[in-house]
């Protein structure tokens, strides 16, 4: 699985401030290591790498991320807290299963 963040920057050049906000729930919950990509959608500049996803995925809000998982379309979440139960619970539960596996297998061990 692969994780885009876009941020956007302001025509002004100021950035965003839902976008400042989302990062600090980012980086305080220490979900921001779950983040494979950050683009800045810079409204200065319609080439800019955030820009040119927003318009491929037909996506008008930012922040917004990306889920891309093998042999899916991606998936866009524009509301943070929906991604965070949706995607990054899911992620948690999957290590917590994995830790749990390991745990309680008397064969296997860590490498």
């Amino acid at each position: 699985m692969k994780i885009t963040f876009v941020k956007k920057i302001l025509a002004d050049g100021s950035p965003c401030k839902k976008c400042a906000d989302v990062i600090g729930k980012l980086e305080e919950s220490g979900h921001i290591n779950s983040i494979d990509e950050i683009l800045v959608a810079d409204e200065r500049d319609e080439s800019s790498a955030g820009m040119v996803l927003a318009r491929k995925l037909n996506v008008e809000r930012a922040p917004f991320f990306v889920v891309e998982r093998a042999n899916q379309a991606p998936e866009v979440y524009t509301v943070y807290l929906k991604f965070v139960k949706e995607v990054l619970s899911e992620e948690q539960s999957a290590a917590d299963e994995a830790r749990e596996i390991m745990e309680n297998a008397v064969d296997l061990d860590f490498i």
